[in-house]
Formats: C-alpha cells, structure tokens, sequence
C-alpha cells in the first residue's frame, strides 16, 4: 500500500506539534525516524520550523555525527570488516578515508530530517569530527560555535549549550535508546569518567590531511534505553505525531536524571 495516499495533511503535523507543547521560540534538539510517518523530511521539517515560530524566532537542533571517521566506532569497524585481518589492505583503507569535512562529510545513521536541516540553507554545523550537531534558526551559530576537537558530547559541546539554553528535547518515532543528550550525564556522574584514545582523519589550516588523536571519555548508550524507562512519567509522555508517536521534555530534566541514574546504576570504574 502506498503510504503516501494514507499521508495525514501537513498541517495536522503542526497542530500534533502544538497540541504536544511545541512553542514559537522554542529551541529543539529532535531525534526522527521518517519511517511510516507519511511524509518525507521536508514536510516535517517545514511543519517544525513553523512551530519554532520560524528563522527569527526558534531553533532546530540534530545530530550530524559521522562514526565512520573513528578507527574506534561499530560504524568503522564494521566498514573494515573484510580487511581487518589484511595489515596490508586496512593499512590501505585507512589512507583512503576521506578527511571530515563540516560542509561536505554526510551525517551517517542519523536519519533524513537530520540530513534535510543540515543541507538546509542557512544551517550552521559544528565543527568536530566524529560527533558534530547541526542548526538551524535564530540560535543556530551560538549553539554551534565551540565544539572543541577533544569534547565529543560534554560541556564544549553543543549538548552543553543546549543544556544551557534550557533547550527541549523532541524524539520522533525513535526510542530513547538514541536518546544523544543522556551522553551528557555521561561527563558529569563521575568526577572523573572513564576514557579512550580516539582517532579520526582530519584536514589541518593548510588543507593537508592527518589523523587527529585525542583522549576523550569512553562514551556508552547501551544503557539507555533503561535510564529513559526510568525517567518521571509526564517526561516519558507519548504524544500523536501523524502517524506516529513522539516525545517532548526538557534536556535539563533528562540530564540531570540520567546523572542520578548513573551514579546509582553503573559500575563505579572510578573515584567519584
């Protein structure tokens, strides 16, 4: 059956939007699966700057990573695959890389809209290699500026900004298993977290291409599936979007659950 005849109207997207709390001024980091919503990116991403109250008044925030540039990452790893055991032949696809490039370089797994609003015009993507978010509205350079190259997703990163901000998060058909602002908690349940070299290919001032190596705390989501069922129940709320479901809560709240489930819940590998 052709989803498209089955398609709720674009404008019932921005009353699903309104009814669920989404204001003019807002600042959103959304997660979306497009899967069986019955639209294509551009129809929810128009529906969601028209919320936000447009260019001038709200901000679009998601993820861009690309975790095929990291010699550490599932992503990488299962890319390489076929030649791990080869030194020869890894040796030979770690030269042919392509160096991260934050006008070019696709995001990689993190969905259509997050696709659409990073090539969309007037967007600003931050600029770390691996774990860089993009925007778009009248925030958008605040939040994206002073990601620095040694700070996935903690205070120097747009997370931190947006925690800052007082931002809300919007999960769209996805569960909080991607879930990327839990990551936060991850810097701050520990006084000093665990931590892994990561390396990834990069272009210098001069245009040369080199690998960027760099410590950086050890980054795990296998959990957090469990720390979003255990979240307070208006943050955990389902809403009607379309044809789908979606959440709407504050990333303040969602961080400083998560740091109290974590200290409670995970081993403790390290002085607090």
């Amino acid at each position: 059956m052709d989803e498209r005849a089955q398609a709720v109207p674009a404008s019932a997207l921005r009353d699903d939007l309104a009814a669920m709390g989404v204001n003019e001024g807002d600042t959103l980091l959304v997660h979306a699966s497009m899967s069986g919503l019955g639209h294509g990116p551009g129809v929810l991403g128009q529906a969601l700057r028209e919320a936000v109250g447009g260019r001038l008044k709200g901000t679009l925030v998601v993820p861009a990573f690309t975790p095929e540039n990291s010699l550490t990452s599932i992503a990488h790893r299962r890319r390489s695959r076929s030649v791990l055991r080869n030194p020869a032949a890894y040796k030979d696809f770690k030269r042919r890389m392509e160096p991260f490039d934050p006008d070019r370089t696709r995001s990689q797994g993190m969905g259509r809209l997050a696709e659409w609003v990073r090539t969309s015009e007037g967007a600003v993507r931050s600029t770390h290699p691996q774990t860089s978010f993009a925007a778009w509205g009248c925030r958008a350079l605040e939040l994206m500026e002073g990601h620095e190259p040694d700070c996935h997703l903690g205070e120097k990163s747009p997370l931190g900004a947006l925690y800052r901000a007082d931002a809300r998060v919007l999960m769209i058909n996805v569960g909080f298993d991607v879930c990327s602002a839990f990551h936060l908690a991850e810097y701050r349940y520990l006084h000093n977290p665990p931590k892994k070299l990561y390396s990834c290919v990069v272009r210098d001032e001069s245009g040369r291409r080199g690998w960027f190596h760099y410590p950086d705390v050890d980054l795990d989501d296998s959990d957090f599936g469990a720390v979003g069922a255990d979240l307070p129940e208006e943050m955990r709320k389902e809403w009607q979007l379309g044809r789908r479901t979606a959440r709407l809560f504050s990333i303040k709240g969602a961080v400083d659950h998560a740091v109290d489930w974590m200290t409670e819940k995970r081993p403790c590998l390290t002085e607090r």
